[in-house]
């Protein structure tokens, strides 16, 4: 585990990186450059209600410093630059039996947590034109992947992407991963298959909870993705990416969005997501997933109505390890993305600023899911029930500081964990630069 104090460690490291850069070309390089350090305070709680749980809950109570630096360019046809991303994790309160064995918020097991956690990420970077690659410490966020910010410090993957916009209205994106850190870690591992197999206390080896075989004890070095985006008009675009885990799953998305504007504060926004996804060669993937999200908006008010359906020998593959995959119903904790399994979702969204209060937003949301196979269970069912409070200060001395509640509920009768869910989040940002 490192112990380098985060901010001596960023700085050093950015220092480095600006001395290879030429002298006389640092003036863009500088002016360009913002720095900033979040503060957030993470509490978690997590109870486990069905009969026979091996744990009873899962509760920690953290503190998380994210370091964000990122520079200019250095003039000429070409420009370089360097981004810092310097993350320490801080236990305030945990204990035996409480830690989050499950990667929750701190690393450890189910009887201890550490101390604390660390890690120093470097970006290097190049911009062309409009287009810019960079190589190290990455956090892809597209329809093929994207790496999870929802606990106390953030997922990262390492590699290089290249995201190009020469093209008015297009943006092209392609990468190439090699290794991923998860979010209650400091160490880089190779990618695995989200619900991959398990072995039973017989020693047998079984399925995993997407159905998907000839996982275990396999990892993947090589994760790569080619795409993009393309404005069609001001109030539609279309998206579509290529993605290959090396190993495990090849896959297809494709992704449109339209915004129908009906009347002065009101429209009506159609998401629309298909997947295909097929082995490569180790697994039977096998899944065609489709989700259509409809959300009508009057003045702060958002009513959304989601329908998700999986076919195929399979469920959805995507790659695990704090990974958000891109589907209509995945939420706080649930993805309702096992084989056959249909899912619905109803949600309701209101701003308080429609009322004179700005800063304070609500979220709620119920998904309910059925059709899909459980061991000893004829028929398959689950339900979430979601909640987001959050309050953004807007004047005063804790102008900016943002506090969070977010509570779920997930139900299922053939899933290992009934659970029931608190997060309380409180985040500051100091702009450093």
């Amino acid at each position: 585990m490192l112990k380098t104090p985060i901010a001596r460690g960023v700085a050093l490291a950015t220092l480095g990186a600006t001395l290879v850069i030429p002298t006389l070309a640092q003036a863009a390089f500088i002016e360009d450059t913002k720095a900033n350090l979040e503060l957030r305070n993470f509490y978690f709680n997590r109870d486990f209600r069905q009969e026979g749980a091996s744990q009873s809950k899962q509760e920690e109570w953290a503190q998380g410093f994210l370091l964000r630096v990122e520079s200019g360019y250095t003039e000429g046809t070409v420009g370089f630059g360097v981004d810092a991303l310097g993350l320490l994790g801080v236990k305030l309160d945990s204990g035996a039996g409480r830690a989050g064995g499950g990667s929750q918020l701190l690393p450890g097991d189910g009887d201890s947590a550490a101390d604390d956690f660390s890690e120093i990420g470097l970006t290097a970077k190049a911009k062309l034109s409009n287009s810019v690659l960079k190589v190290g410490t990455l956090q892809p966020k597209n329809i093929a992947i994207a790496t999870s910010d929802s606990r106390l410090l953030p997922a990262v993957s390492r590699g290089a992407q290249l995201v190009s916009n020469e093209i008015d209205g297009l943006t092209l994106d392609v990468g190439y991963l090699d290794q991923l850190n998860d979010r209650a870690s400091s160490n880089y591992e190779d990618f695995v298959i989200n619900g991959g197999e398990t072995k039973k206390s017989d020693g047998s080896i079984a399925a995993g909870s997407k159905g998907i075989t000839g996982t275990y004890g396999e990892t993947s070095d090589e994760f790569l993705f080619v795409g993009g985006t393309y404005k069609l008009t001001k109030d539609l675009s279309a998206a579509y990416y290529y993605s290959n885990l090396e190993d495990f799953y090849k896959q297809h998305a494709v992704n449109l969005i339209h915004v129908l504007p009906i009347a002065e504060g009101q429209s009506l926004k159609t998401d629309l997501r298909y997947q295909r996804s097929t082995d490569d060669g180790n697994t039977n993937v096998d899944n065609k997933a489709f989700g259509a999200m409809v959300t009508y908006s009057l003045s702060g008010h958002s009513f959304g109505l989601g329908y998700q359906k999986m076919s195929g020998d399979t469920g959805f593959a995507y790659v695990g390890g704090n990974i958000d995959p891109y589907l209509v119903n995945f939420v706080q904790i649930g993805d309702f993305a096992n084989k056959d399994e249909k899912s619905w979702q109803a949600r309701y969204d209101f701003n308080f600023a429609a009322v004179g209060i700005p800063g304070l937003t609500l979220m709620t949301r119920y998904i309910t899911g059925d059709n899909f196979d459980r061991a000893g269970v004829s028929e398959g069912k689950e339900w979430e029930r979601d909640t987001d409070l959050a309050y953004t200060f807007q004047t005063g001395a804790l102008k900016n500081l943002n506090v969070k509640w977010r509570n779920a509920t997930f139900r299922s009768n053939g899933t290992a964990n009934d659970l029931d869910e608190n997060r309380l989040i409180v985040s500051y940002t100091i702009p450093l630069m």
